[in-house]
Order: C-alpha cells, then sequence, then structure tokens
C-alpha cells in the first residue's frame, strides 16, 4: 500500500468547530472524511493517498460500512489529514513536535484550563504550593498530585495499553528527578519513591510495546531507587517485572533466577502471602518456558498456598499487588500451564478468568483472550480457539499495545496449517478488516 503523501494543515476554522470535535472525539470516520470533503476540500480519492487507504474502502468508511478500530490504521489518518493527536486521544503525533525536541520524547503539553469562574486561593499553604510551582519546589500537595498521576496512569494502562503513555510517564519521572535535586530532606524520600514507581512504570509500557532494552533500562533505574530508599518489598516488585521481561526476551533461566532473587527480596521485607503468591507464578512462567514441568508445577502449588495465606488480610498487601485477586490467580496458572504445553489444565481455568474478568480490563482481557486460543488450538478444537482468538482481535484492535497485537499476530500464523478450514477464513477475514 503507497505510503501516506504530504498535504497543508486542516483549516483552522474547521479544527475549532463543535462539529468537527465531537466527531473527533468519538472516533466517527464517516463524519471526519464527509467534513475534510466539504471543508477543506479534501475528497476520497485524495484522503485514501493520503491516509495510505484504497478509495474503495474511504468509500465505504463515508457511507458507513466500514469503521476504523485499529490503532494503527488511525495514527495513519491522524498523520496524513494532520489531525492533532490530542484530537483523536492519540499521543502527539511526531510532525506536532518541534524539530529541536524530537530526539527526546517530552510529555505533551497541557491545554490551559479555562475555569468557569474566577478562582480563588483559599488557604495560605494553597499559595505555598503555587509558588513551589514556580521555584520548581516540591511540596506535600505535589507529592500527592504526582501519587494520584501514577495511579491514574496504572489504570490507563489495563485500560488502554501503554504506548500512548510513555512519553507523558518519562516526562514526569524526568519532572520528579528535577525535584529532587532541590528537594527538602523530609520530602525527598517520598520523592524517591515517586520515581521508582515512575521508573517502574515507564519500563512496562516500553515493555508493552516489546522495546525489551529500553524496558530493562528503566526497570534498572526503578531497582537502584528503590534500593536507595532500602525498599525491599518494592524491589521484589521491579525484579518480578524484570523477570517476566527475561521470559519474553527468550531468558528463561534468567527469569528463573529474578524471580527467586524477587522471592528473597519479598522475605526480607517480612510476611506478605499475596505478594509471594504473584512471584510464585511469575517463577512458574520461567520454568514453563524451559520446559521443567515438575519445577513449573511446585511453583503453582507454592503460589496456590500463599494466596489461600492471604485470605483476609489483603488489605495489608501493598497497592502495587491488589490486582492479584483470586481470578488473576486462575487465569495466570492456566497461561503457566499453556506455556508448559499442558493445554487441557490450561482451557478451563483461563476460560473462568475471563468469564470473572471486569470489561474494563481490555488489554489484560485480550491478552487472556489470546492464551485461551492458544491452549483451544493446542487441543484441536478449532471453531472454540477462533472464536476466542476473534475476541482477542476485537480487543486488540480498541487497545495500543505492541505486545497483544503481537500475540495475536502471532497466533495467526500458528493457525496456518488450517488455512483452509472455515473458522480461520472467517478469522482471517475480521483479521484484515481489523488491521487494515
Amino acid at each position: 500500500m503507497a505510503r501516506s503523501q504530504e498535504h497543508r494543515a486542516l483549516p483552522a476554522g474547521l479544527l475549532a468547530s463543535a462539529e468537527w470535535q465531537e466527531a473527533c472525539r468519538s472516533r466517527d470516520f464517516a463524519r471526519i472524511f464527509r467534513l475534510v470533503k466539504v471543508k477543506a476540500g479534501i475528497y476520497p480519492s485524495r484522503v485514501a493517498a493520503l491516509c495510505g487507504m484504497t478509495p474503495s474502502r474511504v468509500g465505504e468508511i463515508m457511507a458507513g460500512r466500514r469503521g476504523l478500530a485499529h490503532i494503527d490504521v488511525i495514527e495513519r489518518v491522524a498523520d496524513g489529514l494532520r489531525i492533532p493527536g490530542a484530537m483523536l486521544g492519540l499521543a502527539h503525533r511526531p510532525w506536532e513536535i518541534p524539530a529541536s525536541s524530537i530526539t527526546e520524547e517530552r510529555p505533551p503539553e497541557p491545554l490551559p484550563a479555562v475555569p468557569r469562574e474566577p478562582q480563588r486561593i483559599e488557604t495560605a499553604e494553597e499559595l505555598d504550593d503555587l509558588l513551589a510551582l514556580v521555584d520548581g519546589r516540591a511540596s506535600r500537595s505535589t507529592l500527592t498530585a504526582l501519587r494520584s498521576s501514577v495511579q491514574d496512569y496504572w489504570r490507563r494502562d489495563n485500560a488502554h495499553g501503554g504506548a500512548t503513555l510513555r512519553p507523558a510517564v518519562v516526562g514526569h519521572l524526568r519532572y520528579v528527578g528535577r525535584l529532587l535535586d532541590s528537594a527538602e530532606a523530609g520530602l525527598r524520600h517520598d520523592l524517591q519513591g515517586v520515581a521508582a514507581e515512575l521508573a517502574r512504570l515507564s519500563g512496562w509500557a516500553y515493555f508493552d510495546a516489546r522495546q525489551y532494552s529500553t524496558a530493562r533500562t528503566y526497570f534498572t533505574q526503578a531497582l537502584k531507587l528503590s534500593h536507595t530508599q532500602g525498599d525491599s518489598l518494592f524491589m521484589a516488585n521491579v525484579l518480578s517485572c524484570m523477570s517476566l521481561l527475561a521470559t519474553y526476551d527468550g531468558n528463561p533461566s534468567d527469569a528463573v533466577a529474578l524471580a527467586c532473587r524477587a522471592q528473597d527480596a519479598a522475605r526480607a521485607a517480612g510476611e506478605q502471602p499475596l505478594v509471594m503468591s504473584m512471584l510464585h507464578l511469575r517463577e512458574a512462567f520461567a520454568h514453563a518456558a524451559l520446559r521443567d514441568a515438575q519445577a513449573c508445577h511446585q511453583a503453582v502449588d507454592r503460589s496456590r498456598a500463599q494466596y489461600e495465606r492471604s485470605r483476609g488480610h489483603e488489605a495489608e498487601a501493598p497497592d502495587w499487588v491488589q490486582y492479584f485477586d483470586e481470578t488473576k490467580l486462575l487465569v495466570d496458572t492456566g497461561i503457566a500451564y499453556a506455556r508448559l504445553g499442558e493445554p487441557a489444565r490450561a482451557e478451563p481455568l483461563i476460560a473462568e478468568g475471563l468469564r470473572r474478568e471486569n470489561t474494563d480490563q481490555q488489554r489484560g482481557r485480550a491478552f487472556h483472550a489470546y492464551w485461551l486460543a492458544s491452549a483451544q488450538l493446542q487441543l484441536g478444537k478449532l471453531d472454540e480457539a477462533c472464536s476466542s482468538a476473534g475476541l482477542a482481535l476485537d480487543l486488540a484492535a480498541a487497545i495500543d499495545s505492541p505486545r497483544v497485537s503481537g500475540h495475536v499476530q502471532e497466533l495467526h500464523r500458528r493457525m496456518l496449517p488450517y488455512a483452509r478450514e472455515a473458522p480461520v477464513l472467517a478469522f482471517e477475514q475480521r483479521m484484515r478488516e481489523a488491521l487494515g
């Protein structure tokens, strides 16, 4: 398919119109294409050339017979028509960033807030916080805001994937680093904790993008920050992420060593059975990648035992492991069995996990649907595998996670021996529609 061609920016009046902004907000590309035709004089054939699509596909979209869901295609449209990324819920596009700053990722500049009524400084503490922003100094409210941002980043990462979050998260990490240079002793320790969490989140976002070397760099930074703090429990958290990264990066022996070291760090911090349960499953993943069935089953058994110990004490566990509930235990155990090549054990566990999961957790559900399809394909259940793969595809098209998209494409390659079967042909058609 032809590469997108250059064109001038869309008229300012069109970009400012309420109709245009609503169309972008809802990603109504039929209306967007009609508006660029009527208001900017860009006809469907030109839209197709600019966005790397066929004229017939553009016509089908304008007629409402097709939609756009996959993030890669949406980004092509944004770049081809010069639609600012923020209007479509994307990060700033490369052409929006001044040439002098392209060499490093920076957080998107926030749009100026327009208050509905004049705001009044209520207390002297708020005035101090405002002046602290000008001086570049941290205050307690700065710390609270940073922690809130981290929680929101994790929520958005789970719902939508981490690719579009990377510039903002890395920018926040740099900002906290600057605050640390001038922070008072009373705040420095807490700011280091926030920096460690942002470094781990940066590593996770790059891991989700399958940029493993960069992810490893940020995880290492997070490990050093938590070591400086003497926070053994958070060190265990980071080491568990590094273990999963090593499993994905084809180094399962390193993954086992990292998971076991994480367990040692967690033990040094005291009794935390929920943390230990999660860490034993990370070890199980690594043993499964090594095809060490005995070690994998032993790690799974230890994980279950620790989870039973944690019942009734979940609130005592750190925030970052609260996601690891009984549903996650079930589905991760199933994934360990699927990695090990025991699909009959894996299928019912992953299916039950998917049934229980919150529908807002799109990235997790896409990932788990992939593993369910993988287990079903191993069992020769072609209809069920294609149905689960279709669910993974639909969810992957709605988020920005190269890791999940890569899994779906891998699954498609594994279906090639059955390429003439009706369920596989139907799945391939769905892939063509979703991925353009």
